[in-house]
């Protein structure tokens, strides 16, 4: 397939060390870490070891430099070698979880909470979502309220990834009034008292990585941990999806080609009616349907990346990659099932969990039909 047009020498020197670990570290361990529905905590600690955790963070504060197209090739070789996407998705948690912190955070919270993570000593997730509110950010209940110096944070959060196993988690809070205006961000660091994990969810794909329901319980939060000013927190939070949308497009073209790619290998060496299954025209133009679609996905990732990166407003872009490529990756890891035939049913072969890991993508970071009001928006229709 096509290599982005925007990359250069660094990132091609980051692709093949990611190559490199995930071949090594992810891909002999890929099905025992899904069925077991965890990967081993050292692995934060190997990766920031081999210099690809920090990958896209400002060097002062532990990161490797680089930026968001960086993180994306390193995060694309990491899916395409190592084949568990559920491992790839758990590591780079932080993903949203720092850029709020790094953004609009002070200078004692960057030192304090970003360098632990980036050296994989420390774990970070990212709390919004809540049980009855899905994707209406706006109407988040968990409550914190100013008692001196701290929050008193009560609450629940839901699907929230690596959430069994965070050291801090950067938390959407209401202190004050309806609606966005009252949301603030609060870092909260788990071992505090009132903080748990409620329940650990078991999902239908990303089965390598922890997900969890938290609960806070009157949990005394510094409020030296608040981000920016207080009931200021909806902005850095729309700043966050916009890039988390642009991750899960580029995930889903790393995803879908990893399908496509398994689906030709498989196809050139299945037999049926005496000849490979590549020899039939259906086949064929199911893997030109499925390389044309990736093609596009990618060509409009890069694109809102590109722009992105030269600092337009992509809200709108962003939610358009989100949808086609989403659209794009549920497409081809149905074709590679059909393609494998009953061996695509089956847990031992790649494309099946492929198949179950792109369900979550319409969903997660917005669904898809609130990105198509987003769109719509910011089009004036």
């Amino acid at each position: 397939m096509a290599t982005p047009l925007h990359e250069t020498p660094e990132h091609e020197a980051l692709r093949r060390e990611a190559r490199r670990f995930a071949k090594a570290q992810i891909l002999p361990n890929a099905l025992a870490w899904e069925e077991a529905n965890e990967f081993p905590k050292e692995l934060y600690k190997q990766i920031a070891d081999a210099g690809l955790h920090g990958v896209g963070y400002p060097e002062e504060y532990g990161g490797g430099g680089g930026d968001l197209s960086h993180a994306l090739a390193v995060s694309e070789e990491m899916i395409l070698e190592g084949k568990s996407v559920g491992t790839v998705v758990g590591l780079g948690s932080h993903a949203i979880a720092i850029p709020p912190i790094l953004a609009c955070g002070s200078e004692a919270q960057k030192k304090k909470f970003v360098p632990p993570v980036l050296r994989g000593e420390k774990i970070a997730a990212l709390a919004i979502t809540e049980p009855g509110g899905g994707s209406d950010v706006a109407g988040l209940s968990t409550k914190a309220v100013r008692d001196g110096d701290h929050y008193v944070v009560t609450g629940t959060k839901t699907f929230i990834t690596s959430g069994t196993r965070a050291d801090i988690v950067t938390t959407a809070v209401r202190t004050g009034g309806p609606g966005h205006a009252g949301i603030s961000m609060l870092v909260i660091e788990t071992s505090t008292p009132g903080f748990s994990v409620s329940k650990k969810l078991h999902k239908m794909g990303w089965w390598a990585s922890d997900t969890a329901e938290l609960s806070f319980d009157g949990c005394r939060v510094p409020a030296a941990n608040l981000i920016g000013d207080e009931n200021s927190g909806f902005v850095p939070i729309m700043m966050n999806f916009a890039r988390e949308r642009l991750l899960i497009a580029g995930n889903c073209v790393a995803i879908a080609e990893l399908a496509y790619r398994e689906s030709v290998a498989y196809a050139r060496e299945r037999k049926a009616f005496g000849k490979s299954i590549s020899g039939f025209q259906v086949t064929r133009h199911k893997l030109a349907d499925m390389a044309s679609r990736i093609a596009a996905a990618r060509a409009l990732t890069n694109e809102a990346v590109v722009r992105s990166l030269r600092g337009e407003a992509v809200t709108a872009l962003a939610a358009m990659a989100k949808n086609t490529a989403t659209d794009m990756c549920m497409f081809v890891c149905d074709q590679a099932v059909q393609i494998h035939g009953g061996y695509g049913y089956m847990r031992e072969y790649v494309v099946e969990r492929l198949f179950r890991d792109a369900r979550l993508y319409p969903i997660g970071g917005g669904t898809r039909e609130i990105m198509n009001e987003i769109i719509s928006k910011v089009e004036g229709y």
